[in-house]
């Protein structure tokens, strides 16, 4: 009986394991639209309501969920107190920290910042391509994540269960 029950109990953790690990990829991809989303906010508003950065953030976070809303409303706000530092160090340190907390990789951080250096020498088209490319990075790798997610959600869960057997086994 007990012996029963633990085999039961490891099954269910090596199963659950296998479908945390598909569910944080699919938040990966789930993250990178709403980096490209933001990336296509802000480039609609510098295109179209030819508002600066720091205005974009302030009315970009108005329409925005958390985390990203209060990370821009700060950024809007540290550039309005104009402590001396420049958009793109404001920028990346204050999304970088948002950044570190979603289920996203190195490159993925990177590829939503890259539009950022050297911001405020450019003006609204250079701004608009830096931004496009950056979305496109986003979009490239979301279309090949989500080829692989199908594939890959499944082994985890089958290499869960199987792990689970396994172990059963040889504990048994």
């Amino acid at each position: 009986m007990i012996k029963g029950i633990g085999a039961l109990l490891v099954f269910s953790g090596c199963a659950g394991l296998g479908l945390l690990y598909r569910q944080q990829y699919r938040d990966r991809i789930r993250t990178l639209r709403t980096l490209e989303n933001i990336l296509e906010l802000l480039a609609s508003q510098v295109r179209y309501g030819r508002a600066s950065l720091p205005e974009c953030c302030r009315q970009a976070a108005g329409q925005m969920k958390a985390p990203f809303a209060e990370a821009f409303r700060d950024v809007a706000r540290q550039m309005e107190e104009n402590e001396g530092s420049s958009f793109a160090e404001v920028f990346r340190k204050r999304l970088g920290a948002t950044l570190e907390s979603l289920p996203l990789s190195g490159e993925d951080r990177e590829s939503f910042l890259r539009f950022v250096p050297d911001m405020g020498y450019q003006d609204g088209q250079m701004q608009l391509r830096a931004m496009e490319q950056s979305r496109d990075l986003l979009a490239d790798t979301e279309r090949r994540l989500k080829k692989e997610c199908a594939d890959k959600g499944r082994m985890a869960v089958g290499l869960g269960l199987m792990g689970g057997l396994l172990i059963i086994l040889v504990l048994w």
